[in-house]
């Protein structure tokens, strides 16, 4: 159990107190992208320190939220079903968060875990059940990303393949998923550089992945 104790009886004190401690919740948040193991949970998160990583694992392993499963000589972390029922409370973090973004400090990166996540918290199903199914590869700073839409279906898996459209962008993509600049001005300020397919996708990208600022 983590050793916060802010003396109170409630849910959300409650829920604190299990996943409050830092670090917790960025631990989770790269789960509900899938199982990991231990070094690819400290890769992911870059800066933390390896016995504070060692000992969120316990602790969240300790509150039902997530569980070692051995998978073929080796060790997995990965999220409980208790665990999983955190994704939409993770989601909505991620989308009030995005309201607050402004410029990245010059030590921040984005992961392949973080951008996943936050496709998956602006992802519209009720417009994309009416758009064609699409496939896009997006390269975002160091983070390659095959995102596949099919019907109210998305799959954002990593890596690079076969796409209708391939682009690439840095920080600034918040600005085209926020609808501050339509797609056609992004590819024209440079925000979004198209490699591959037609420009005309990007606008069916921002149609399905739109969070407001």
């Amino acid at each position: 159990m983590a050793s916060r104790d802010y003396g109170q009886y409630g849910g959300v004190t409650q829920a604190l107190e299990l996943i409050g401690e830092r670090w917790a919740l960025l631990i989770i948040r790269d789960l509900l992208v899938g199982p990991r193991r231990y070094g690819e949970l400290a890769a992911g998160l870059q800066r933390i320190p390896s016995n504070i990583l060692a000992t969120r694992l316990k602790e969240l392993q300790a509150a039902g939220v997530i569980r070692r499963a051995p998978r073929s000589r080796v060790i997995l972390y990965e999220l409980t079903p208790y665990g999983r029922e955190l994704e939409p409370v993770v989601l909505a973090l991620g989308a009030w968060g995005f309201k607050a973004l402004g410029d990245p400090r010059e030590e921040q990166v984005i992961t392949p875990d973080a951008m996943t996540i936050d496709l998956r918290a602006a992802f519209r199903a009720p417009v994309a059940a009416a758009l064609p199914a699409t496939s896009y590869a997006a390269r975002v700073g160091a983070a390659e990303l095959l995102i596949r839409v099919d019907g109210s279906s998305l799959d954002v898996r990593r890596g690079d393949g076969p796409a209708d459209l391939a682009f690439a962008a840095g920080p600034d993509i918040r600005r085209l998923i926020s609808g501050e600049l339509a797609p056609e001005r992004a590819i024209q300020s440079g925000v979004v550089e198209v490699l591959r397919g037609p420009d005309a996708l990007l606008d069916r990208f921002a149609d399905t992945f739109h969070l407001a600022a």
